[in-house]
C-alpha cells in the first residue's frame, strides 16, 4: 500500500473512528495533442495519468458532510441542504458536485470524507477535475445512484462552470473518469463521441517540464482567443451558413477567403483548423505505432501555438527549443492554455533521466530558473481501490 493511501486511511480512522466504506482514486490528466480545440467543437486527445487524488469516504444517515483536505490540513463541515460558499474555497468543488447531483433529481445523504493527492498543482494536469470526478464517482457508488459515467462527466463540468465559476471545457473531467491504461482517448467535443487509441509505453516515457511560471495574461487572452475564433466563424458563415464552429471549416475554404480576414484573426483560425485536423492524423500515427510521426505533430502544434495562436511564452518556447535537436526526444510542445505551465515531452525511456538532467541544467543556465519535472504514466481513470487484508 503506498504512503499516500496509508496516510489518507489513518487520517480517516483517527478523525471519524472507523474504516471508510469506500476508497477511490481519481487521476490527473495530460493532453497529447489538440490544444484550444475544445471550445471550437474539435477533437482533443487526453489520457489519465498516475498522479491522483485518493478519497476515503463513508455515507452518513443524516445530511451532514464532514470533509477533510489532507494536503491542506483543512476541514469543513456543511450539510447537503445548505451548500453555501465559505472561505474554504476547496469545498466549492465538492459542493458543486453535490449541487449538480441534486439538480438531476437524485437524493443523497451526508458523508465523512478525507481526500488528498500527489497531482502537481499549477502544472496544468487538472487537480480540480480529479477532485470533482473522484467525489462524483464515490457518491454514485456509496449511495447506489446508478448515474452513467458520461453523465458524471457532464455534471462535473457543470459543477465547475456554475458553482466554482470557471468556464472550462469538458476534457479534464472526461479524461479523469474515462481513462484507460496504455490508451489515449480521442474525444469529439461536439458530439461527445469518443474512441480509444493505443499508446505503448514500453520504450518511451512522457515527461512534463514545469516552467514554474504562470503569466497573468492567461485568462484575458483565453477569452480573446475565443472571440477571435468566433469572428472567423462569422466571416465564413456569410459564405456557408451551415458553419457553426471552426470544426466545420477546412483549410481550403479558409484560404479561399483569407482576404476578408484581418491578419490576426486569420492566423488564429489557421492554427485552429490545422490543429483539429492534426488530431485526426495523429490518431492514424498511433494506430500504425508510428510515434516518430506522432512526435513531429507535437512540434507542429507548438509552433502553431507559438506563432499563430500566440499563447506561448519565453519559458515554454525555451524548453521546447532545447529538445529540437535531441535524438532522444520524439516530440515536445506546450500543454494547456498557455502563458506558463508545462511542456509535454515524448522521450525514449532509456534516456529519460539524462534528458531531465540536461533540461534542468539548460533551464538554469539559460533563464536562471529552476525546473521541476514529472515522469508520467498513462493509467486507468477514476476507479475503486481494493485493499486486501494483507495490505490493511
Amino acid at each position: 500500500m503506498n504512503s499516500l493511501l496509508t496516510a489518507i486511511l489513518e487520517t480517516f480512522k483517527n478523525s471519524f473512528g472507523s474504516e471508510p466504506a469506500l476508497l477511490v482514486r481519481s487521476p490527473g490528466r495530460i493532453n497529447l495533442i489538440g490544444e484550444h480545440t475544445d471550445y471550437n467543437m474539435g477533437f482533443v486527445l487526453p489520457a489519465a495519468i498516475d498522479r491522483e487524488m485518493i478519497f476515503a469516504i463513508s455515507p452518513r444517515p443524516d445530511q451532514t458532510c464532514r470533509t477533510i483536505a489532507y494536503n491542506l490540513n483543512r476541514e469543513e463541515t456543511f450539510t447537503t441542504d445548505n451548500l453555501t460558499k465559505s472561505d474554504e474555497k476547496w469545498t466549492y468543488y465538492l459542493k458543486g458536485v453535490i449541487d449538480q447531483i441534486q439538480k438531476l433529481g437524485y437524493e443523497i445523504n451526508g458523508f465523512d470524507l478525507v481526500f488528498g493527492g500527489n497531482i502537481p498543482v499549477g502544472a496544468g494536469v487538472s487537480s480540480s477535475a480529479a477532485l470533482e470526478a473522484g467525489l462524483a464517482f464515490a457518491l454514485n457508488e456509496i449511495f447506489k445512484l446508478g448515474i452513467p459515467k458520461m453523465t458524471l462527466v457532464q455534471l462535473c463540468q457543470r459543477a465547475e462552470n456554475q458553482f466554482v465559476g470557471l468556464n472550462c471545457g469538458i476534457m479534464d473531467m472526461f479524461a479523469s473518469l474515462m481513462g484507460e491504461t496504455d490508451s489515449v482517448i480521442r474525444l469529439d467535443c461536439r458530439s461527445l463521441e469518443y474512441e480509444y487509441f493505443p499508446f505503448t509505453q514500453e520504450e518511451h516515457v512522457l515527461v512534463l517540464c514545469d516552467t514554474g511560471v504562470k503569466h497573468s495574461l492567461g485568462t484575458s487572452e483565453y477569452n480573446t482567443r475565443r472571440q477571435e475564433c468566433e469572428r472567423g466563424v462569422a466571416i465564413l458563415q456569410a459564405h456557408k451558413p451551415s458553419i457553426q464552429s471552426l470544426r466545420d471549416v477546412d483549410m481550403a475554404l479558409l484560404l479561399e477567403h483569407e482576404a476578408e480576414f484581418d491578419p490576426i484573426t486569420f492566423k488564429r483560425c489557421k492554427y485552429m483548423v490545422g490543429e483539429i485536423q492534426r488530431v485526426v492524423e495523429a490518431c492514424k500515427d498511433l494506430q500504425a505505432n508510428d510515434l516518430e510521426a506522432f512526435g513531429q505533430k507535437m512540434y507542429e502544434t507548438h509552433d502553431g501555438l507559438q506563432h499563430d495562436y500566440a499563447v506561448s511564452c519565453e519559458e515554454l518556447d525555451f524548453l521546447v527549443d532545447q529538445t529540437r535537436n535531441n535524438p532522444s526526444v520524439l516530440g515536445a510542445r506546450m500543454m494547456g492554455g498557455g502563458f506558463g505551465g508545462c511542456t509535454i515531452n515524448l522521450v525514449k525511456k532509456e534516456d529519460a533521466d539524462q534528458f531531465i538532467t540536461e533540461m534542468t541544467q539548460a533551464y538554469k543556465e539559460g533563464l536562471n530558473l529552476d525546473l521541476v519535472t514529472h515522469k508520467v504514466v498513462i493509467k486507468k481513470g477514476t476507479s475503486r481501490i481494493e485493499v486486501t487484508s494483507e495490505q490493511a
